[in-house]
């Protein structure tokens, strides 16, 4: 399962330095796949992948800990109707989240992106999305 960790450090006595995601594997034993990160001095993005049997002991500890935590269901959202099945997402795709099927219509794998948002950016018809 994708959560997308997103967090505040003004206002926290200790410049927010505390290593949440290695403190949570800590003290759950889960393993944490960090997908992308985004992170300065003031506040961060974080999108991880955990075994879904364990999403609900990570969100916990992570909310716990001042985290906004969101469920990223279908990453990326194609509107059949707006797409025309020309590939522009599939060779801007760093995560190959696209491919061609028997009968060249566009296939999504949602599981497989991180949310970079190319594929929305190189999508001659708007037929891409990310939702969460």
């Amino acid at each position: 399962m994708k959560l997308l960790l997103t967090f505040s450090r003004r206002g926290q006595k200790d410049s927010g330095r505390e290593p949440v995601i290695a403190r949570v594997v800590k003290e759950t034993g889960v393993l944490i796949n960090v997908e992308k990160a985004n992170i300065d001095s003031t506040a961060g993005e974080v999108l991880i992948d955990i075994p879904d049997s364990d999403a609900d002991l990570v969100r916990k500890h992570l909310v716990d800990m001042g985290v906004t935590v969101r469920v990223m269901e279908n990453a990326i959202v194609l509107d059949e109707a707006e797409c025309i099945d020309c590939g522009a997402c599939i060779s801007i795709c760093p995560q190959e989240v696209f491919s061609f099927d028997d009968e060249w219509r566009l296939q999504v794998n949602a599981a497989r992106c991180v949310l970079c948002g190319r594929c929305i950016l190189a999508c001659p018809h708007s037929a891409l999305s990310q939702l969460g």
